[in-house]
């Protein structure tokens, strides 16, 4: 299930085919002012998809076991 969503897109209002991360929301903790989510078994800590559209994605976000943040990137960008 998304708890949170995280737009690193430079060109917002491409939708058709993007890059997404989807990690644990707990990765989240040490985020100054962040809510705090708990850590659950079964839960995947990181996963991406490049070439998926936003609607895709979040679809396949929503699946994963456990809560995430899904960060989404430009086409082909893969952050470092």
């Amino acid at each position: 299930m998304i708890t949170n969503i995280i737009d690193k897109r430079a060109r917002p209002y491409r939708w058709k085919s993007i890059t997404v991360i989807a990690e644990a929301t707990w990765h989240d903790n040490t985020v100054p002012d962040s809510d705090l989510a708990p850590k659950t078994d079964g839960e995947i800590a990181y996963d991406q998809r490049e070439c998926i559209s936003l609607a895709d994605a979040v679809q396949w976000a929503n699946s994963l076991p456990g809560s995430v943040t899904l960060f989404i990137y430009d086409e082909g960008a893969i952050p470092m």
